[in-house]
């Protein structure tokens, strides 16, 4: 066999889950299970217990990242590659903190996930230099920029990244109205943006990022 590594893959489109499935057992790999939703997936996880876990990062029930951090805390030690269609600079982020083995865009030809497959094999990571890329250029800068934050200021952007108004942000730490709105205005000078349009944008942009704080 090419690779005797045990593959569980799940993605909740049912081509696409049979084109990768096939292409795999075509090169050798002991695909073990398959799954279309992220509930049957993390069941099947828990149960088999395969080497590597090839998960599309949107599916029904629960999310790659949701799967992956449930069979985590059961103790599975299952390696983990998320497949994805976006580019999101806070997802990104959250898969390195969970030391997920891989990242690949679902665009990115078949080739780079042999690639993929081999280095999280011998125990390396292996991310899509879209992704590598992302680290250096736009996270690692955006890091940087947030680690200027007091510890309130951050806690203060995580409510504000949950959609929590100034009242009740100020009801909820029980501090003034008036003390939350210097802290909004020291986090905006502090990451060098405007208000308005640019301020949101950027909570939007990077939710996941913040959250993770």
């Amino acid at each position: 066999m090419h690779n005797a590594h045990t593959i569980l893959v799940a993605d909740d489109h049912p081509l696409l889950l049979k084109g990768l499935v096939d292409e795999l057992e075509s090169k050798g790999y002991n695909v073990i299970a398959q799954s279309t939703n992220g509930l049957e997936a993390l069941e099947q996880l828990l149960d088999l217990r395969p080497d590597i876990a090839i998960l599309d990062i949107q599916m029904p029930m629960l999310s790659g990242i949701e799967v992956i951090t449930k069979a985590t805390d059961a103790g599975c030690t299952t390696r983990f590659i998320l497949l994805t269609s976006h580019k999101e600079e806070g997802l990104v982020y959250r898969a390195k903190q969970l030391g997920i083995s891989g990242y690949l865009l679902k665009e990115e030809p078949f080739l780079e996930m042999e690639r993929c497959i081999l280095k999280v094999s011998a125990g390396e990571t292996y991310f899509s230099k879209t992704f590598e890329q992302m680290v250096e250029t736009t996270i690692n800068p955006q890091l940087k920029k947030l680690k200027l934050l007091s510890s309130s200021e951050r806690t203060i952007l995580r409510m504000v990244a949950q959609s929590k108004t100034s009242k009740e942000i100020a009801e909820e730490l029980l501090i003034s109205l008036r003390t939350v709105q210097k802290h909004r205005s020291n986090i905006i000078q502090k990451l060098e943006l405007g208000g308005g349009d640019q301020w949101a944008s950027w909570i939007s942009k990077y939710k996941d990022l913040i959250l993770s704080l």
